[in-house]
């Protein structure tokens, strides 16, 4: 009787519909038990919200997408401008040509594409030919397409609508004469590393017949290693003879060198190390032939026009020697030299960098910066910038993005070298890492040295060390302040040591 009473209540004021009669349910068999589905119906008392749409301006009415794949490209085109408007290429040279020519004839103007491996390269270098400007965008940017399933058609219209309204941002590439460079100088790289796979197969072979020759000397490709080895795969056998052929330089007692030379040479270990040897002085000549490239191609650019007087120094100041080896020979010199006329500055000056570091930073960036608007620009495209993530107010994360890049690492490789110097820059090595830890404290020195970089390139100065040492100065008189007041805290004084002479 209630619940009729409460049912007839609930049925007047709509919150339920009209009740079935017994005959009209409906039951189900679940497992073991026969259970009638539900008795109430609930009537629909929300309302659906209206579909909402933001539209956003149009900043590139001519703009298309392309989704690049290794076998076939997806192109494309406002709806207006053709029909249908995706088309299907093969990635053949003539089928890109024409992908080319049908974006002319669609009257499009600037094209987004992903920057998939190395697919991307054939088709951005037809389009910069025919005048359409190619934005070249970082898949990691749009990889999540708001679809409910993944296509590649899909991907090349979700494309062209992020590039028509200005969501996308084109990655960094210099130049086409910069990236011929870049070409060659990566190429050079990876013949380093495959040449230094053979001196590990050599030293393998070596340490199977007991050639403790490795041990000995520091590097067996150098003069006194290669004689050796090429006198035992010629045949010699004889410990003393061998030990002759070595440089007397070598810090080595001769009868250590002698008995490192005493093995048990077989002829399979004897094969791997002759076969080791001729592969790596092949990699060796390849790469004197990339260098010979990089040399002729380098001379092509027109040095810069003549840099303004570096500022005044105190007189105290003593001027900086540049940053190079004992050893430097006549190409490093060369080399130095033509960097110094395409930057305008010399970077060797600055302590940690190498010649073949500056030549990186041309391989890599070239030397019009223009494109990075600050120096915090340059250090965040290398990945040296702390990410700042905030959410409520409250930082959650300060690391450094993941990113690949080859002159980050050797930015890096430069700030290691100075952990033992005397120069300002040294000093801050040493600060940071007390204070950060090792990787932390290297990083934050090479984003020191990325700021450095981009400052003497865009002003064209000289390195000046004095302005380093007054910010050293400075904190060295923070710090012993500090240590003052801790030890007034703990009842002692400082008193100032006198040399005596």
């Amino acid at each position: 009787m209630v619940l009729d009473l409460v049912t007839n209540l609930l049925m007047e004021r709509g919150i339920i519909a009209n009740l079935p009669r017994l005959e009209d349910y409906d039951f189900h068999d679940q497992g073991r038990h026969t259970i009638p589905r539900s008795r109430y119906v609930m009537a629909k008392t929300k309302k659906p919200k209206p579909k909402t749409s933001i539209d956003f301006p149009v900043i590139n009415a001519h703009a298309a997408g392309v989704d690049v794949g290794a076998t076939q490209i997806y192109v494309a085109v406002p709806p207006d401008h053709y029909e249908p408007e995706v088309r299907v290429f093969q990635t053949f040279t003539e089928d890109l040509r024409e992908a080319a020519a049908w974006l002319l004839e669609c009257q499009i103007k600037t094209v987004a594409m992903e920057s998939t491996s190395v697919y991307w390269i054939p088709f951005f270098q037809i389009l910069e030919e025919e005048g359409i400007e190619v934005c070249l965008v970082n898949a990691r940017h749009v990889k999540n397409v708001p679809a409910a399933f993944k296509t590649d058609r899909r991907d090349s219209r979700w494309l062209r609508n992020l590039h028509a309204v200005g969501l996308l941002n084109a990655s960094f590439r210099p130049e086409q004469d910069v990236c011929v460079v870049r070409s060659v100088a990566r190429h050079r790289d990876n013949l380093t590393q495959a040449a230094s796979k053979h001196v590990l197969h050599m030293q393998k072979a070596l340490n199977q017949m007991n050639i403790r020759l490795h041990d000995v000397i520091s590097d067996i490709t150098g003069v006194s290693g290669l004689a050796v080895l090429d006198a035992v795969v010629s045949g010699e056998r004889n410990a003393e003879r061998l030990t002759q052929l070595c440089n007397s330089r070598i810090k080595a007692h001769p009868e250590i060198i002698q008995k490192s030379l005493v093995g048990d040479f077989r002829a399979e270990h004897l094969l791997t190390l002759k076969q080791s040897l001729a592969s790596w002085r092949h990699f060796q000549q390849q790469i004197s032939e990339c260098d010979e490239e990089i040399t002729q191609l380098l001379s092509a650019f027109a040095p810069v026009e003549d840099p303004p007087d570096p500022p005044a120094r105190p007189k105290r100041y003593k001027r900086a020697q540049p940053a190079q080896t004992k050893r430097t020979t006549d190409t490093q010199r060369d080399m130095r030299d033509q960097m110094i006329k395409l930057f305008g500055v010399d970077l060797c000056r600055i302590p940690g960098l190498s010649v073949a570091t500056v030549q990186l930073i041309f391989t890599e960036v070239g030397r019009d910066f223009s494109r990075f608007h600050t120096e915090h620009h340059f250090s965040s495209w290398l990945g040296l910038s702390p990410d700042n993530s905030s959410s409520g107010g409250k930082i959650l994360s300060r690391r450094t993005r993941r990113t690949v890049n080859r002159l980050a690492s050797a930015l890096r490789l430069a700030a290691n070298t100075l952990k033992r110097t005397s120069c300002a820059l040294g000093a801050y090595l040493r600060k940071m890492k007390s204070r950060l830890g090792a990787p932390k404290g290297i990083t934050a020195t090479a984003h020191k040295l990325a700021r450095i970089i981009y400052t003497l390139v865009t002003t064209r100065r000289e390195y000046d060390e004095s302005v380093f040492a007054k910010h050293e100065g400075r904190y060295q008189e923070k710090r012993l302040n500090s240590l003052m007041k801790e030890a007034a805290a703990l009842g002692y004084e400082f008193v100032k040591r006198e040399c005596v002479s």
